[in-house]
């Protein structure tokens, strides 16, 4: 391959300049050598490897599509002007752009019009092609820049990586502070900051034309008692499987919550009545005055329970609902059930 040069300066003497096609080839190691009539006399070691030695001799058509020819129809009316950029694609493969500048040069002996000098590279799927072709920096040009890229869009996508799991991290350990905020830790329940939270959203819901709620006010009768003789681990242990039966008993939208040492509470989220009211009390006074086991005997207690149900004609009777005044209901009528000898419910009403 000759290159004329038709020198620098007025009166200059022309020069010439002869490279093979494998010293071209160290310099770019994808360019595309085409004659006059788009068959391809040489081409790049790199291209070579992408789409195959025995190219040479075959029409251009063959193994690219012409994409973009900036100025230019077709081919080969889009390649015959030099300093043209192109936009490829290849045939085999069309997932891959290439992009690319041809150039004009001098016609082989006895081969009318020009052949076309074409220096080709990836564009924005560098890395795909990286690893779907095999390429290393061999491949590359000395002076080309894609592997240097590849090493920061590789580092890039590591420190990605990182923020991402780190932000992750940081996401969980705060939900899961956020959960140890709102429970008790040794039931597992919603603590007193989570209830008032709830009964306030229910409140709300209530005001805007939701449905009515429940509120049950709920003390272990004679825990006491299981904590003087038979200790604290046994008063845990009575608190923990407490706890346990009265989420079995209740539906996951409700909400059961220990507010105490052994008080609990429970929004029962509607619509209710008092016949489903007083029929859950009753189920939750049958399954906790059932023994509970620990260390090889049995504990005993029973509970008493106040409910008030927050409706319309509660709220019209009583001037309004609010957290203070459902709490207050509720609380009277635990007492008032403790008064009436334990192990049973009552519900209040206006």
């Amino acid at each position: 391959m000759t290159m004329v040069d038709r020198g620098i300066g007025p009166g200059a003497a022309p020069m010439s300049l002869s490279l093979t096609p494998d010293l071209l080839g160290r310099l770019m190691p994808m360019f595309l050598w085409l004659d006059c009539r788009g068959r391809i006399r040489a081409m790049g070691p790199t291209l070579a490897k992408i789409i195959g030695a025995d190219a040479i001799g075959a029409a251009f058509v063959q193994h690219f599509t012409l994409r973009r020819a900036r100025g230019q129809g077709g081919y080969p009316e889009a390649l015959g002007c030099s300093g043209r950029r192109l936009g490829l694609g290849l045939a085999d493969h069309p997932a891959f752009n290439l992009r690319g500048t041809a150039i004009e040069l001098p016609g082989a002996e006895g081969d009318p019009g020009s052949d076309m000098l074409v220096n080709l590279s990836f564009g924005i799927h560098l890395s795909e092609a990286v690893r779907f072709f095999g390429l290393t920096e061999a491949d590359f040009a000395a002076t080309d820049l894609a592997i240097e890229l590849l090493f920061l869009a590789e580092a890039k996508s590591a420190v990605l990586g990182e923020l991402q799991a780190l932000t992750r991290r940081l996401e969980e350990a705060r939900r899961e502070a956020e959960s140890e905020a709102l429970s008790d830790p040794l039931t597992g329940l919603a603590n007193r900051r989570a209830f008032d939270a709830a009964l306030d959203r229910a409140l709300k819901v209530w005001s805007r034309g939701g449905r009515s709620f429940a509120l049950l006010h709920l003390d272990l009768d004679f825990f006491k008692q299981v904590n003087d003789t038979r200790g604290h681990a046994a008063g845990d242990a009575v608190l923990a499987a407490a706890a346990q039966r009265l989420s079995e008993e209740t539906r996951r939208s409700d909400l059961v919550a220990r507010v105490g040492g052994d008080e609990f509470m429970i929004i029962l989220r509607g619509p209710v009545s008092v016949e489903r009211v007083r029929g859950l009390c009753e189920r939750l006074i049958d399954r906790l005055q059932a023994p509970i086991p620990f260390e090889g005997a049995e504990c005993h207690v029973s509970a008493s329970i106040g409910a008030v149900i927050a409706n319309d004609g509660f709220a019209a009777e009583t001037g309004g609902l609010d957290a203070n005044r459902l709490r207050a209901v509720a609380d009277s009528a635990l007492y008032a059930s403790k008064h009436a000898g334990r192990g049973r419910c009552t519900i209040a009403s206006p």
